[in-house]
């Protein structure tokens, strides 16, 4: 029985055993799988890391730009009063722009407004929880000495406000001092082709020398005007078509026509179109800086000529010349020009044509021996042709007819007198008779006188 017992015990051990084994492999499986599951929480939780954005440690202290002396930066202004301008350049404090470094020219305090960006240059920086002092007029000398050397290395025309007239040329404000010579100023435009005319206007400019180590810049309105105008020249010839309305303004007159400028371009008026009638100088329809309303007549963009016409806007007298005149009507007019031809009559709105054959019944050698210029006549309409623009007049068959109506009138007096009656023979006998009376009853008339003798003689 005790053999049995202690089998018994020892069965009991080794199933306990067994089982601590079979829960020691259950929980060594537990473990490793709650292992494996914090591994893949693990993986997955570096991959989301991966996939979010990287968050780095941040140095404030470099966060905040370091200001150095003579750096040109940005800012805002965020005050403006009589001890100067703050201006937030983006440090741990503001800086300090006193009045005098606000502008070349004065304390303009005004000239900035809470809210401005603007360049300013770094004067001093006190310490690291220092005042900060800048400079506005220094950081825009810089600019303006950069603006220039690029204008004078990309060719642009730039503009600047004229200052001053000196001996020489002219002088120009570019945010520093420019100078003009003479010879470079274009006067086309100067009233009175003065230099003074320019003073306080903005004009277009050219960099023609530079020179920052002396302070120096030459500049051309000369040139800048002459670009200017081929630009815009190219401009308006690409797009004008002939028989478009256009405006423009005469700024030229010669004897042969008026230059007009279309706004950029010229275009020439020639005398011929600027009225249906006949006129000897432009300057009696056209005078200078007079703003005008033209047709575009013919467009040469090879050789950039302009033709412009007048007349072609004006009402055309010849359109309506059938229904007011026809051959046979005498009108009034004034000779306007004389020709070898003949002559040219004004008639109100359009010149009619007096030919030298129509002077006269007798030869006539030169127009002038019967018409002078400005003497007003009266003639004769032989032909009108609307479509010529064409009207013929005649002297000759107006004194011809003026005599068929005299011959008329005295036959006609003739044939009067033919018929005498009682009544007129009567009347005539009375009138002879009442002009010899008078003559019998004056005694001075009957009683010769007897001639006085001179003293001395019997």
């Amino acid at each position: 029985m005790r053999s049995a017992g202690r089998s018994s015990l020892r069965d009991r051990r080794r199933r306990g055993r067994a089982a601590d084994g079979r829960g020691a492999t259950r929980r060594q499986r537990a473990q490793g799988t709650a292992v494996e599951a914090t591994g893949q929480m693990v993986a997955e939780q570096a991959g989301a890391d991966d996939q979010a954005p990287k968050s780095e440690a941040v140095d404030l202290s470099e966060a905040v730009p370091r200001l150095r002396e003579r750096q040109i930066v940005q800012g805002t202004v965020v005050r403006v009063d009589t001890e100067g301008v703050l201006v937030d350049v983006g440090a741990k404090s503001e800086g300090l722009i006193p009045p005098r470094e606000l502008a070349r020219r004065g304390d303009q305090l005004e000239a900035v407004q809470v809210g401005d960006r603007i360049d300013v240059m770094v004067m001093r920086v006190d310490g690291e929880e220092g005042n900060i002092i800048l400079s506005k007029k220094r950081a825009d000398f810089v600019r303006a000495w950069e603006r220039v050397i690029e204008a004078h290395r990309d060719g642009r025309i730039i503009h600047a406000m004229v200052v001053d007239k000196v001996k020489g040329g002219l002088v120009v404000d570019l945010g520093l001092r420019g100078f003009v010579p003479g010879s470079h100023v274009d006067l086309t435009q100067a009233k009175g082709r003065r230099f003074e005319w320019f003073v306080g206007q903005s004009i277009p400019l050219k960099v023609i020398e530079v020179d920052r180590g002396k302070g120096r810049v030459i500049l051309s309105h000369k040139l800048a005007v002459e670009e200017e105008r081929k630009s815009r020249r190219e401009q308006v010839l690409a797009t004008l078509e002939e028989g478009a309305i256009v405006e423009g303004v005469v700024k030229r007159i010669t004897d042969f026509g008026a230059f007009v400028d279309l706004g950029g371009v010229d275009g020439l008026l020639p005398i011929s179109e600027m009225a249906w009638t006949y006129i000897r100088h432009p300057s009696e329809v056209v005078r200078r800086n007079q703003h005008l309303r033209l047709q575009v007549l013919k467009v040469d963009r090879e050789a950039g000529k302009i033709s412009l016409g007048l007349k072609q806007i004006l009402e055309d007298p010849w359109t309506t010349v059938g229904e007011r005149y026809r051959a046979g009507d005498v009108v009034r007019g004034k000779v306007v020009r004389l020709v070898a031809s003949g002559a040219f009559v004004r008639l109100r709105d359009l010149d009619a044509f007096l030919p030298i054959s129509e002077l006269a019944e007798k030869r006539v050698a030169k127009v002038d021996d019967v018409v002078q210029v400005g003497q007003t006549i009266e003639a004769m309409v032989v032909e009108v042709r609307p479509e010529e623009r064409r009207m013929i007049v005649s002297l000759r068959r107006l004194a011809r007819e003026a005599e068929r109506k005299r011959v008329k009138e005295y036959l006609r007096e003739q044939q009067d007198e033919g018929r005498v009656t009682i009544g007129d023979a009567v009347g005539a006998l009375l009138r002879q008779v009442a002009t010899s009376r008078p003559e019998a009853a004056t005694p001075e008339a009957a009683t010769p006188q007897t001639p006085e003798r001179e003293p001395g003689t019997s």
